[in-house]
């Protein structure tokens, strides 16, 4: 049974209402659109953990989204804001730190050690919160995903057959079994990248890309670090799930 409670009263606010929730005990946030015209598509909005701090910019992507007539939600991440820690990831992200810093690249085996718990724990959660959100009468066709961790959105692209169209966020580490799934994700997808993100490995994020099975894929780049990422980049990401989820 999918247990999904709501623990605040809704708040309207730019075009959207915002709704805390629970599901099975773990904190999220579903936005809707104010003046919907029928039953919204999903929009899945990824992000790196912390869900409380990512409120605001979750916000303002779920206000983009509404104008297209998208429901969004994003749930909190295994391991972070008040949520148990995962087994092994603190002591390899303490790695990746001393391996930054010392100038040196981040190897193999901590890129696993730190991503591939997180895609095992986060997945199946994703997978619940599509089931539970589609028996919304607010809720309903297809669902897509939008953000980071990467590597969480390329697993659901290639096992969830809900989600129909990705627009990923390149700039977290890569690991070599996310790289070889890649082969098999066909849906469209829409990778940003920004070129000049300190501490993420560019080619790995062009190597994954070009790793993708897809026949409808596209790149945009931008110069600048991770937080540059310009207005027009959610534009044309935009107008990418207007195609592959339908526009109002």
């Amino acid at each position: 049974m999918t247990e999904l409670s709501f623990t605040r009263d809704p708040r309207t606010a730019d075009g959207v209402i915002e709704r805390d929730f629970a599901l099975h005990g773990v904190p999220g946030i579903l936005w809707l659109p104010e003046l919907p015209a029928a039953t919204a598509p999903l929009l899945l909005l990824g992000h790196p953990g912390g869900l409380e701090g990512m409120r605001a910019r979750l916000r303002g992507r779920a206000q983009a989204a509404a104008v297209s007539g998208f429901a969004s939600a994003a749930i909190e991440l295994p391991g972070s804001g008040e949520r148990t820690p995962i087994p092994g990831v603190q002591e390899a992200r303490g790695e990746v730190r001393a391996a930054l810093q010392a100038g040196e690249p981040v190897s193999a085996d901590t890129i696993d050690r730190l991503i591939l718990p997180l895609v095992e724990a986060s997945v199946p959660e994703w997978r619940t919160l599509i089931d539970a959100l589609q028996a919304l009468p607010e809720i309903g066709g297809p669902v897509g995903y939008a953000g980071g961790v990467i590597s969480i959105g390329v697993r659901l692209a290639r096992i969830e057959p809900r989600v129909v169209a990705a627009g990923l966020f390149a700039g977290s580490f890569v690991p070599r079994a996310i790289l070889a799934e890649a082969r098999e994700v066909t849906i469209p997808l829409h990778v940003l990248l920004q070129w000049d993100d300190v501490g993420n490995d560019r080619q790995a994020a062009l190597d994954l890309f070009d790793a993708f099975g897809s026949t409808e894929k596209s790149l945009l780049a931008n110069m600048g670090g991770h937080t540059g990422v310009p207005a027009s980049a959610g534009e044309h990401a935009g107008r990418f799930f207007e195609r592959h989820l339908g526009a109002v």
